[in-house]
């Protein structure tokens, strides 16, 4: 018996340790349905060392996806830029901001030999209260609340990797009707907002401050 409910307790553990990690954003590898033709691939940036293309890099390995050099003949996704912005929602009566939204952004191109080249721009936005009175606190969760939009949007980048796999298929890299889904997703918490559109127009790299 001692056995059994030693059992029991050690199962309900890994269950409460994988529902935990994958409301934190984390995924298992394997999780998304990546291309044969994109097993493979260099990863190029606007900066080599900032912490979303780690973050990126990251995210590609825990998929089972091989980084390599760059090279005529090899996949490239190449990140444009990423950027941090605001907006006030609400005021408190002394006019400073009671509520804020954020949105993180960023653009970056999917390039494929012999098939052609998408740009996209995911964004993840995220509200929160803005509390003068406890600045030290918020100052923490901003930057808490910043870090988890990279991972979201990371995980959807190689999501969108996904969508393009009946196109890379077909020898396009137009999206093929019957294997589109909708652009915007839920995020695991539902505090998140995720959205992927196709650009048709580069913007210029640069990313914005923390």
């Amino acid at each position: 018996m001692r056995f059994t409910c030693s059992s029991f307790l050690k199962l309900s553990l890994v269950f409460l340790s994988a529902t935990l990690l994958s409301a934190c954003g984390f995924h298992l590898r394997g999780d998304y349905d990546v291309p044969d033709e994109l097993s493979k691939l260099s990863i190029t940036s606007y900066d080599q060392y900032s912490n979303f293309t780690r973050i990126v890099t990251r995210q590609l390995r825990m998929n089972e996806i091989e980084i390599v050099q760059p090279a005529d003949d090899v996949p490239n996704i190449h990140l444009i830029s990423e950027g941090i912005s605001e907006r006030t929602l609400s005021l408190y009566q002394t006019t400073r901001a009671a509520e804020k939204e954020l949105t993180f952004r960023a653009s970056y191109r999917v390039t494929v030999p012999d098939i052609g080249t998408k740009t996209f721009s995911t964004s993840v936005t995220r509200s929160y209260l803005d509390n003068p009175l406890t600045a030290l606190a918020k100052s923490v969760e901003r930057d808490m609340i910043e870090g988890e939009m990279r991972k979201l949007a990371a995980t959807q980048i190689v999501r969108q990797m996904g969508r393009l796999k009946a196109s890379i298929q077909a020898g396009t890299m137009d999206e093929i009707s019957e294997a589109e889904e909708p652009a915007k997703v839920p995020a695991t918490n539902e505090s998140y907002l995720i959205d992927t559109i196709e650009t048709h127009q580069e913007p210029s790299a640069q990313t914005t401050a923390e």
